[in-house]
C-alpha cells in the first residue's frame, strides 16, 4: 500500500507579515497532483491543518477546496488535529465527511478505532491519535499519571488492544502529533510544554508498522518506521536549511517499509540568512545569489547604521527581518536583552529574575512553585483554545 505522509500545513499562517495563502494553495495543488501521478492509496495528514484555533475564512476555504479535490480523486485521506488546531472545530461534520473518504480523527476517545483499508495483501488499520494535551485527556484515556508520555502510551495501549483482536497479518499505521525524542525542532513550532518534558520516546509506538508524525517542521527519520514529514513550507528563518518534502511510503505485504521517498514541495521563494556589517553586505558579490530570496539580515556594525532596512532593500528587495548584534562579547554590559535571553526557558528567566532581585536564586520548593505557575498558565491557554 502506497501512503503519502504530510503534516503541519498551518493554513492561514504568514511569513513575517507576508501572506502565504498562494504558496499554500500551490502546495495543495502539488499534493493532489502527486496523489494522482504516483498512484497513492491513502493520504496521511498528521496534524496542524490550520495555524490557529479560529482560522481566517480564506484558510477555511482553501481547506474546503482541498477536501473536495481529494474526495474527487477517490483516494482515502486520514487526518488528525494538532496542537494549533481546534479539535472540536476541525471535527465538525466528520461523520458526514467520512462518507466521501475523508476521515477526520480529532477525538482522543477514538484512538483505538481505526480506518481500515485493504489491498491485495489484506487489511491495513490506520489509527489517528490527535494531539493529546495531558491535562485535558488524562482521565478520558485512563493514563496512569500526567504527562505527554503517559497519555500517548495510554492511547497506544488502545491501538495495540484493537490490533490484537484483528486477523493475523493485519498491517498497522499510526498518525500522531507529538515531540518524539530524537527529533530536531526549529523556532516555528509552538512549545507544547514547559521545560522540554513533552518529548516522548519512540518506543511508545512499539507494535505498529509505520508511524506518521507531525509537529516538528523538519522532515526527518527518528527510526526506519517512525518519521516526520515536516511542514510543506518554511515558517521561520530557522528552517533556512530545510528541504521541504512529503514522505511517499510503500508498505509491503508483511508490514515492512519497502521504499521511503521524499517528494519535494514547491518553494515560493528561497530563504537566506546573511550576517556582517552593512557596507560589507551591500558590496559582497558572493551574496548576489540571495538578491531574490526572503532575507534575514544580522548587522554586526558596532554602531547602528542609518536607514539600514531601506539600504538593504535596495539590494535585497525581499528583506523581511533585521537583527542587530554589534560586535561585542556575550557578557558585554551593552549586549541586547534579547540576546542575553536567547535559548533560555521561561523558568530559567524567572529564576534569574529572582536571583537579580534578592541576590540568591530560588530554592527547590520555590522552583517547584515557579514550574507549577508556568504549567498552570500553559494549561489554561490550552483549555481556553479548546473552549473557543
Amino acid at each position: 500500500m502506497r501512503l503519502l505522509h504530510t503534516s503541519d500545513w498551518h493554513l492561514g499562517r504568514s511569513f513575517h507579515r507576508v501572506s502565504l495563502l498562494d504558496a499554500q494553495a500551490a502546495f495543495l495543488d502539488h499534493l493532489v497532483a502527486t496523489v494522482r501521478a504516483r498512484e497513492v492509496d491513502a493520504v496521511l495528514v498528521a496534524g496542524d491543518v490550520y495555524d490557529r484555533a479560529v482560522p481566517p475564512l480564506a484558510a477555511v476555504e482553501l481547506f474546503d477546496r482541498a477536501l473536495h479535490r481529494l474526495a474527487e480523486a477517490g483516494v482515502p485521506t486520514v487526518m488528525i488535529s494538532g496542537n494549533h488546531d481546534s479539535a472540536r472545530r476541525l471535527g465538525v461534520g466528520a461523520g458526514l465527511i467520512e462518507r466521501a473518504g475523508i476521515h477526520l480523527r480529532t477525538d482522543p476517545a477514538g484512538a483505538g478505532v481505526p480506518v481500515v483499508l485493504a489491498d491485495a495483501h489484506g487489511d491495513v488499520a490506520l489509527y489517528g491519535l490527535p494531539y493529546l494535551e495531558p491535562s485535558l485527556v488524562r482521565e478520558q484515556l485512563g493514563a496512569a499519571k500526567a504527562g505527554h508520555e503517559a497519555v500517548l502510551s495510554a492511547a497506544m495501549d488502545r491501538v495495540r488492544a484493537d490490533l490484537a483482536a484483528r486477523p493475523a497479518g493485519t498491517r498497522s499505521v499510526v498518525l500522531a502529533h507529538a515531540f518524539v525524542a530524537g527529533g530536531e525542532p526549529s523556532d516555528s513550532e509552538r512549545d507544547i510544554t514547559v521545560g522540554g518534558v513533552a518529548a516522548v520516546p519512540a518506543g511508545v509506538f512499539t507494535g505498529v508498522d509505520y508511524v506518521a508524525l507531525g509537529h516538528l517542521h523538519g522532515s526527518q527519520t527518528v527510526d526506519e518506521r517512525v518519521r516526520y514529514s515536516g511542514s510543506p513550507l518554511a515558517y521561520s528563518f530557522s528552517e533556512v536549511h530545510h528541504r521541504k518534502t512529503m514522505w511517499l511510503i510503500d508498505l509491503g505485504a508483511d508490514g515492512a517499509i519497502e521504499t521511503a521517498e521524499r517528494v519535494d514541495c514547491p518553494v515560493p521563494r528561497p530563504l537566506a540568512r546573511i550576517r556582517g556589517r552593512l557596507d560589507d553586505l551591500l558590496a559582497d558579490p558572493a551574496l548576489a545569489r540571495h538578491e531574490e530570496a526572503w532575507v534575514e539580515a544580522t548587522l554586526t556594525d558596532p554602531v547602528r547604521p542609518a536607514d539600514p532596512m531601506a539600504r538593504l532593500a535596495a539590494r535585497f528587495p525581499h528583506t523581511l527581518n533585521l537583527v542587530f548584534e554589534p560586535e561585542r562579547t556575550e557578557d558585554a554590559p551593552h549586549a541586547s536583552y534579547g540576546r542575553r535571553l536567547r535559548d533560555r526557558t521561561d523558568q530559567q528567566i524567572a529564576e534569574d529574575f529572582v536571583a537579580h532581585v534578592r541576590g540568591a536564586g530560588p530554592d527547590g520548593a520555590e522552583r517547584t512553585v515557579l514550574h507549577g505557575a508556568f504549567e498552570a498558565v500553559r494549561v489554561d491557554a490550552a483549555e481556553r483554545e479548546v473552549a473557543r
